[in-house]
């Protein structure tokens, strides 16, 4: 957070920012508080840590001082903000674990509008819905009388325990810079750096000298758009001004005819502004006002907002800014200043396209921005569409007006401004010049839709793509003004025009933002279980208190080494080609450099037979790892990257999966899984359908990119690595191999993991090896933190699938067969690509019991970076298939899908089609009890009506069944081991070969030693993950660390207690420190090892059978959607989740895991999309680009039901694993979506039987939605153009 004191007005402003963005100069003089100065362990928490802790709001912790920034700076302004100012606080914030629900609901306990008793069963509205739920239905809820034995609890925090803000915790501004600020008002900042001089004057004459002098100096407020320009396009100035002390830049003035905006107000402070305004004005001069209003609530993030100055958002002239379009068609007039003098420009077309006559020359700024009152028969607006509703750049925007002579609907004056057609802000000015004088009619849309297609252009190689989508938003955002005007003109003068079509109204109404309500329900404990155990209680995760105060160490936490060096990376940037040449000299003569390695360096192997640390003769993707410049600090890296001059000769090019397939290009031989037979099915059936569905990949995204840190050691080649990694054992193998030491040598330690969802397995030991390569060369320590765009660059993520179906089936909806053929894009090695198409074919029937069934895959090698496991690999791609040809008989045979899918689904004990037993029992009662508690059929009947009624607006509603395959098919993968000791005051350290990547483990683990040894949580600690400890452990994932694990703590725990039971029955009264003394000075050995040989599976590919995985999670989910067919935009209004967690060790973790994992998945597909270009090249390299869910995408109503009195007796405790299940859960809003898509096309008369691919994206829901608009833009004929994209699925 940033203060700041204004020394004129004597007022304090606080706000939140962006670090990376701010430079350090522009902090003098300013108060920085970071989460450490919010509350600690140490000194006293805030209420806000405290309360997002034991509301169970971390999960990795990566994100989350971040989070309590936002929320902090929030309470500083407004002690009691409204529920939308705290979901406008968090828009810039980004989770990927939690699902966000627990963090607004931690939040929610500030704002006067939220009670907060809200969600745990205790607010006076919870209990009334569930009296008036029972009463509806005949039952009694049994949580209202939790007695009766089978008691269900309501949210997973105690609310009334937390304690209440107190002002006085804050930080006053400090009087010493109030001092300063006083004394420097007069006078000039500069420094000086190496490459840049800074300088802040104070008055707007000395700006003005400033900007004669240095012409080409750009002028930086917020630099939020001159410091990224630095940071992705490495460009430098030799001066840079800064004139936020420059009072006339801050100026708001209310004149005759309008207002007086200084070009240095941040965007935060102009929403600010126009809201107070507003409500003063009458609203015939407001529009202009309230059309800027809609536009900022969407525009960037809360941080960004504070930042970013009106000026500078006008000068920078983006095509996609959202503010430009509107200022422009509202008249705004600039008012520059120089040496030379003042005038006054227009903020028009001319301007924005950067037209030399009606810009700035190099030696003026603009001082203010005039923005006038609308006319009484003027109307304005403005429309956006991005790939996420909040903090994400347009795909396309638009304002528009008209004003009309006055009291008629002839067309005056009209102006229509697009962004993100070109590379600047477009207007249709000759299509409006033509347009003018007519009357505002049905006539006049069709010409103007024409005209504005003929105008305003969107090439078919449009950087960005989705060229026929932007081409629709042309005419449908103008179609949406149009009905907007009609409105209005209604509204004027309702007896002078006709009401419009009443299904018409839905396309005036855009969707509006509610913060998410969650309800968590689970079965509490025995009534007879002790207080002290914690086994089945909602305990809070044991770093949570941690990562609220930003006490968690992560690797790039730890501090440095004596002598450290850095490391960056220099890759391909050619998809696959030889190596001519590589010329390193020119890097190591840049000061700061020590060394250049690379594959010669290595004493030992480069790397595996599967992959390589080091390219070394050729390079196979863009991102290939060639060599990496070690120096003195990470910038000096970093900029010696681009002196590294390397030669290639190109190689041919396989990038998609058809490429693949036609030139025959495998990582693994095909599998294959037959049941029934097939053929003869086919020949039985009424009907045969065939089909195929493209699902795209999927970026892991963890908030902490992959991060190393080596430090050899003096003596006998040891070294350690830090590492964030999911496989300690796995990274100590291969650095071992790479620098020819033994394994001994070598030590790898994981305290804590930011995130990985898969991605922290395999290529993360290459990183590590790369490290060790480094720190063996050079003897000193090495720090290799991979930046976001080298992380997404060089890793891959989930992999893109094609599947392909044949499905024969009866004229009651009954399928008898099926034959599907699956391949994925592995990318350039294998990785675990065999793996994933093997879980593919075991996992593709999901829930459906298909007596005649054959699948068939493979893994395509192609030259993108390698694909790897992503949360629930496999699983979510073809659980997806499976869903489209379920929803492809239900159409044919136009039956509801609920049906369909509840008719094929497993009811009775029998075998998969690998022939492994299933008891299918808990399925059903899953499904049964979505059914109830989503009121799925009232709802259902509710949307059918709604649908009706809009024509523009769909709702869609569907139900999902889930049948999902914990762990692995070898035993040896679930193996586990544990080290635990008891130390003589009694306290206990737990060590286990898991890693905590912010999945809980850590505290179940606690949990279940607290439990078995019969001690209080407060006795125990957990070690971190080493390999010094626990050699030999397998790789944390599959849904089953906590399990295994837990069985080997379990052991070990029981092995001590065993031990101790004979002092205890001698001294049954006895503290646990008196019998661990005794013990000690008995001679009974106070350390144990335990450990878990692993659940007996196997899987024989060339039968096609075995016994594949240990056990099955069930669930079901239904969500319910609504589409706006005009742009595709859509929103989830609510999901119902029942899982069957069987008995939850932790069901504040579990719930976490669900939620989380639902919200993953509702990103793989509706909203993430990995782009890239014909060369092979990955555009989607960091969150401006690649979009995942936000708070604004989580469904307004969140509820997870665990199903109750659910028994797994394979797991410890009879549990289950809950990391993965609940990413395809997220496919009920794909098919909600789909439901929704459905109704629109059969009210136009279009094809019921059609396929969607994932991810459904604002594109895809538009396109699929055909109309009038659709129909009349134009298309491309493919082989025409170079397109700026290919997809590879």
């Amino acid at each position: 957070m940033i203060s700041t004191y204004n020394a004129d007005s004597k007022k304090i402003r606080h706000y939140p920012a962006n670090s990376c963005l701010l430079p350090l100069c522009s902090l003098y003089g300013l108060a920085v508080t970071t989460v450490e100065g919010v509350g600690s362990t140490t000194t006293k928490l805030h209420p806000i840590q405290q309360r997002l802790a034991k509301c169970h709001g971390s999960q990795c912790g990566f994100c989350t001082p971040g989070m309590v920034m936002s929320m902090y700076s929030l309470l500083r302004n407004h002690p009691e903000p409204s529920m939308e100012q705290i979901t406008a606080a968090l828009d810039g914030n980004l989770c990927r674990c939690t699902g966000y629900r627990p963090i607004i609901d931690s939040f929610s306990a500030f704002s006067p509008e939220s009670c907060p008793l809200a969600g745990s069963g205790k607010c006076c509205m919870d209990k009334e819905e569930k009296e008036t739920k029972g009463s509806d239905s005949g039952e009694e809820d049994p949580s209202l009388h939790p007695e009766k034995g089978n008691r269900m609890c309501s949210g997973l925090c105690k609310p009334e325990e937390f304690h209440p803000r107190d002002p006085t915790q804050d930080y006053i501004f400090p009087p010493e810079l109030m001092r300063m600020a006083e004394e420097n008002k007069g006078r000039t900042l500069v420094f000086h750096g190496e490459r840049t001089t800074w300088i802040s004057p104070v008055s707007l004459e000395e700006l003005l000298d400033l900007k004669a002098t240095y012409p080409d100096a750009p002028l930086v407020v917020g630099n939020t758009s001159v410091g990224i320009d630095k940071k992705l396009l490495g460009i430098w100035y030799p001066v840079l001004l800064h004139p936020v002390r420059i009072p006339e830049l801050h100026v708001v003035t209310m004149g005759e005819n309008g207002i007086v905006i200084g070009a240095a107000t941040h965007l935060a402070q102009l929403r600010d502004i126009l809201l107070s305004l507003v409500p003063e004005l009458p609203a015939e001069k407001t529009k202009i006002y309230r059309t800027l209003l809609k536009q900022l609530r969407t525009l960037a993030g809360e941080q960004i907002r504070s930042l970013a100055s009106l000026g500078g958002h006008i000068v920078s002239r983006g095509s996609v800014w959202d503010l430009n379009p509107v200022l422009a068609a509202g008249n705004a007039v600039l008012n520059l200043a120089s040496i030379d003098g003042t005038r006054q420009i227009p903020l028009n077309d001319e301007f924005l396209t950067k037209v030399p006559e009606a810009d700035l020359s190099p030696m003026e700024v603009i001082v203010s921005v005039f923005i006038p009152f609308s006319k009484e028969d003027e109307f304005i607006s403005a429309f956006r569409q991005a790939e996420r509703r909040k903090n994400a750049l347009s795909v396309t925007n638009s304002s528009m007006k008209v004003l009309f002579q006055p009291g008629t609907d002839v067309i005056e004056d009209l102006a229509i401004f697009y962004g993100g057609i070109s590379d600047t802000t477009v207007s249709a000015r000759n299509s409006c010049l033509k347009l003018k004088g007519r009357n505002w009619n049905d006539q006049f849309l069709d010409e103007a839709c024409r005209l504005i297609l003929e105008e305003v252009v969107v090439s078919p190689s449009a950087p960005g793509g989705k060229v026929e989508y932007r081409r629709s938003l042309l005419v449908s955002f103008f179609f949406r003004f149009y009905l907007e005007v009609l409105h209005s003109l209604k509204m004027m003068y309702p007896f002078q025009y006709p009401d419009l079509p009443k299904e018409y109204m839905s396309a005036l109404s855009e969707f509006q933002e509610k913060p998410p309500q969650g309800m968590q329900i689970y079965q509490d404990v025995n009534p007879h279980q002790l207080p002290q155990d914690p086994v089945g209680r909602p305990i809070m995760h044991e770093s949570g208190i941690k990562h609220t105060t930003g006490e968690a160490v992560y690797v790039d936490d730890i501090a440095p080494a004596d002598g450290q060096l850095y490391m960056a990376v220099v890759t391909s940037t050619r998809a696959h080609a030889k190596i001519l040449s590589i010329d390193t000299s020119n890097a190591l003569e840049e000061p700061g450099v020590v060394a250049v390695v690379m594959a010669c360096d290595i004493p030992g192997e480069n790397g595996d037979a599967d992959e390589k640390v080091f390219a070394e003769d050729e390079v196979i993707y863009i991102g290939d790892i060639i060599c990496g410049i070690v120096a003195e600090t990470y910038e000096c890296a970093k900029n010696a990257r681009s002196k590294v001059k390397i030669e290639y000769q190109d190689l041919e090019l396989i990038l998609t999966i058809e490429e693949a397939i036609e030139h025959n290009s495998f990582l693994s031989k095909e599998k294959k899984i037959e049941k029934g037979n097939v053929e003869d099915a086919f020949e039985t059936v009424d009907k045969i359908l065939e089909g195929e569905i493209h699902v795209g990949g999927q970026e892991h995204f963890y908030l902490e990119t992959n991060s190393i840190f080596v430090i050899p050691r003096k003596e006998d080649k040891e070294m350690d690595l830090y590492v964030s990694t999911q496989d300690a054992s796995n990274a100590q193998e291969l650095v071992a191999s790479v620098l020819d030491v033994p394994a001994n040598r070598i030590t790898c330690h994981t305290r804590r993991v930011g995130g990985a969802f898969g991605g922290k397995g395999l290529k993360t030991s290459y990183f590590v090896a790369a490290a060790a390569v480094a720190a063996h060369k050079t003897g000193c320590p090495v720090r290799f933190i991979l930046e976001r765009d080298d992380d997404m660059r060089i890793t891959g993520g989930r992999h893109p699938l094609w599947g392909k179906y044949k499905v024969g089936f009866m004229t009651d909806g009954k399928i008898k067969a099926v034959d599907l053929e699956f391949y994925v894009n592995g990318g350039c090695t294998l990785d675990e690509s065999e793996l994933v198409i093997e879980y593919v074919l075991l996992k593709c029937p999901n829930a459906y019991d298909i007596q005649n069934f054959r699948c068939r895959g493979r893994a395509c090698k192609t030259n993108l970076h390698s694909n790897t496991s992503l949360r629930g690999f496999g699983f979510a791609q073809a659980g997806l298939s499976a869903e489209t040809w379920i929803a492809a008989v239900a159409d044919y045979l136009y039956l509801p899908h609920d049906e369909v899918r509840e008719m094929n689904m497993y009811k009775n004990v029998t075998e998969t089609p690998y022939k492994e037993e299933i008891d299918p029992r808990n399925l059903v009662v899953c499904w049964e009890e979505c059914l109830e508690k989503s009121d799925y059929y009232k709802r259902r009947q509710a949307a059918e009506e709604f649908n009706k009624q809009n024509y523009w607006k769909k709702k869609g509603i569907a139900i999902i069944p889930m049948k999902f395959s914990v762990g692995y098919n070898e035993t040896f993968y679930h193996q586990a081991f544990a080290l635990v000791h008891i130390y003589l005051d009694g306290s206990v350290l737990v060590s286990h070969g898991g890693c905590e990547m912010g999945q809980g483990l850590y505290t179940k683990m606690l949990q279940v030693a607290s439990h078995e040894l019969k001690i209080p949580l407060s006795y125990i600690h957990n070690y971190e993950r080493t390999t010094a400890t626990i050699p030999n452990a397998i790789v944390t994932s599959g849904s089953i660390g906590t399990e295994v694990n837990g069985k080997a703590v379990q052991n070990a725990c029981q092995i001590l207690r065993k031990r101790l039971e004979p002092i205890m029955e001698k001294n049954p009264d006895g503290k646990w420190e008196n019998w661990i003394k005794e013990a000690y000075e008995g001679s009974i050995s106070l350390t144990a090892t335990g450990y878990f040989k692993g659940y007996p599976t196997n899987m024989d590919w060339e039968k096609g059978e075995g016994h594949a995985f240990p056990y099955f999670v069930f669930a079901a989910a239904c969500s319910e959607v609504e589409i706006d067919c005009l742009t595709g935009d859509h929103e989830n209004i609510r999901t119902d989740i029942v899982m069957d967690a069987s008995f939850s060790i932790n069901p504040a973790i579990d719930i976490g895991q669900i939620e989380g994992g639902f919200i993953q998945g509702l990103g793989l597909y509706t909203m993430e999309e990995l782009k890239f270009s014909p060369e092979g090249e990955l555009y989607t390299l960091g969150p401006d680009t690649y979009k995942i869910p936000a708070v604004c995408d989580v469904p307004e109503h969140f509820r997870v039901y665990l199903l109750p009195n659910s028994r797994n007796p394979i797991a410890i405790y009879s549990s289950r694993g809950m990391g993965e299940a609940g990413v395809f859960l997220g496919s009920s809003v794909f098919f909600a979506i789909r439901d929704a898509v459905a109704a629109a096309r059969k009210e136009r008369g279009l094809n019921r039987n059609f396929t969607l691919n994932s991810p459904l994206n604002v594109e895809r829901i538009r396109m699929v939605c055909a109309d009038r608009f659709t129909e009349m833009i134009p298309r491309d004929i493919p082989g025409t153009y170079q397109p700026w994209e290919i997809h590879v699925d």
